[in-house]
């Protein structure tokens, strides 16, 4: 290969390298442990883990102040009688009261047992035996045993002739100390004069011993305060936790699906009652989220069975009057078409004009029926849409005066009445247009349904809207065969037919009563009816009475009984 040598290199591209995170504290991998241990320590132990290292830390601290204030006090006590047995010891010893043998160790005159005065040459150490070496002292020893003596310093200038010296020394054996004041003090003698070193001593064994007795006891009441402080601190812990235990219950009953559990209330002042009365208004928003959703996906399911429903009962419907209009053309275009032969001429196969006109009269019925149908649907399909209304002022008892007097027109053969309760204005406010239609299709429902002759009373009066709201009460009863439960409680849905007495022959299309009851909701109102089998039906309307017409009656019923027959006019 000529010219210059490339390298081609296969694959996946390398990825980028990503820049290394910065190093971690030194402190955060040494507490790593620590941190690991707290988070999986419940928070009952932690808290009373704390409450009880506290109260031991304060224990601690009381009792290292109150050792160290009661020693510090003993100790100032056998200074003050040591100073004092000091001065008496020389005082007696120049005067020449105090015949004392260098080397021998006397209990200091005049001061309380234990402590010791003896008289040495400087440097000389303290020797013994001590007086009372039988006594038992407490801390020191036992009878017959031979007691420790202090350990002077061994310095030849100590301690000195100026002033006396206060120190605290060693004993020549064992594990005491003591405390003992010196002086190197010039005594005249048969000899002259002699510097002798007075040292006044005590042991404190016995001090030590009684701070010892108080740490014992301070640990023994210290102990049994953080054992029953520590039973106590579990019972008051667990009461006080217990509402993060309901928090926990009710959590796992949601959990569950239990979705109407609460935590139980307690003062909103309290951390706990306010943390429950939050959770409580979160878990009802969910509840109520959670419901809505619910109802959401249940009307949208209801709302796809009902299109489909309604799309099988729409092609069903349509499909008769098309079925019959080509049936119809179908026997026209096998019998030849039009006449072409003589009147009475049937061997030519046509169609004479009576057969035509009848032929015609059947094609134009069945594409009325199909025109009324097509009409109900897309009324319908507006209604679901929710298109606004046409609202206004409208005068409920003159719009059942109009349908009732347009029914008696067409159905001669029978009674229709329209009676009037006396009340307030029956003015509603709504779409005209609309109400009419609502009026019109229980009338014709009322028609299409019973035999002939049956009568139809109309019935208008004020009442009540289940919220108590004032409403017109709108009755269209009839004396017909009536429905049973079942068939009452699907009368309002579309295409539905109770029996044969309501079939497609009546020329119904089954969306009337739907039409009705949509209008009625879209007004605010509620459309029921009561029936039974062989007692008639009674469809009843409630529409909210307009604002302008509710103080005309002030105590409205909602069943009143008619007082005013409008059947002649």
């Amino acid at each position: 290969m000529t010219g210059t040598d490339q390298t081609y290199e296969y694959g996946a591209p390398k990825a980028p390298e990503l820049p290394k995170p910065p190093g971690r504290p030194r402190d955060e991998g040494r507490f790593r442990f620590f941190r690991r241990a707290s988070d999986r320590t419940p928070l009952r132990t932690k808290l009373i883990a704390a409450v009880l290292a506290l109260v031991i830390m304060a224990l601690a601290a009381i009792s290292v102040a109150s050792d160290v204030v009661l020693s510090s006090y003993l100790t100032t006590q056998q200074d003050s009688q040591l100073v004092s047995s000091f001065d008496r010891s020389v005082d007696l010893a120049q005067s020449g009261r105090f015949n004392a043998t260098v080397g021998t160790a006397y209990n200091a005159p005049g001061a309380a047992q234990g402590i010791y005065v003896q008289f040495v040459q400087p440097g000389q150490q303290f020797v013994g035996p001590l007086p009372g070496n039988g006594d038992v002292l407490p801390g020191v020893g036992s009878p017959n045993q031979q007691q420790p003596l202090p350990k002077l310093p061994t310095n030849r200038g100590w301690p000195g002739s100026s002033a006396p010296v206060m120190q605290t020394v060693p004993s020549q054996s064992g594990s005491d100390a003591w405390r003992v004041i010196a002086q190197t003090v010039q005594f005249s003698t048969n000899n002259g004069t002699e510097n002798l070193t007075v040292v006044v001593a005590t042991d404190l064994g016995p001090l030590k011993a009684e701070i010892q007795r108080l740490v014992t006891i301070e640990i023994i009441v210290g102990g049994a305060i953080v054992v029953i402080l520590a039973a106590v601190g579990v019972g008051v812990v667990r009461a006080n936790l217990r509402p993060l235990d309901d928090i926990e219950m009710t959590a796992g009953q949601i959990a569950r699906g239990h979705l109407d559990h609460r935590i139980p209330e307690r003062d909103p002042r309290t951390e706990i009652g306010s943390l429950g009365h939050s959770l409580n208004a979160m878990l009802s928003q969910i509840e109520t989220a959670f419901h809505a959703q619910e109802k959401s996906e249940q009307a949208a399911h209801e709302s796809e069975e009902r299109m489909r429903r309604f799309v099988a009962d729409a092609s069903h419907e349509l499909r008769t009057p098309l079925t019959t209009i080509r049936g119809f053309a179908e026997y026209y275009r096998q019998r030849g078409g039009s006449p072409r032969s003589a009147p009475g001429d049937l061997e030519a196969g046509h169609l004479t004009p009576e057969d035509l006109d009848r032929l015609m009269h059947r094609i134009e019925a069945e594409a009325s029926r199909m025109g009324l149908l097509v009409e109900d649907l897309l009324e319908l399909a507006r209604l679901d849409q929710q298109r606004p209304l046409e609202l206004g002022p409208v005068d409920l008892l003159t719009v059942a005066l109009d349908t009732v007097q347009d029914a008696r027109i067409v159905a001669t053969d029978r009674t229709i009445d329209l009676s009037v309760a006396p009340g307030a204005a029956f003015i509603v406010n709504g779409d005209e247009r609309r109400l009419r239609q609502v009026i019109g299709n229980l009338v014709t429902n009322a028609r299409t349904h019973t035999p002939p002759g049956t009568p139809i009373r109309v019935k208008i009066a004020s009442g009540t809207l289940d919220s108590g709201a004032p409403a017109v009460v709108l009755d269209v009863e009839d004396d017909g065969p009536g429905m049973t439960t079942e068939q009452a409680r699907r009368v309002f849905e579309r295409f539905y037919r109770a029996d044969a007495a309501r079939n497609r022959a009546s020329g119904g299309t089954g969306l009337g009563l739907a039409i009705v009851a949509s209008l009625v909701a879209a007004h605010g109102g509620t459309v029921s009816v009561r029936t039974g089998p062989g007692q008639g039906a009674d469809f009843q309307v409630k529409l909210p009475l307009s604002p302008d017409a509710q103080g005309d009656d002030p105590e409205p019923d909602d069943d009143p009984e008619p007082d005013d027959d409008l059947g002649d006019e």
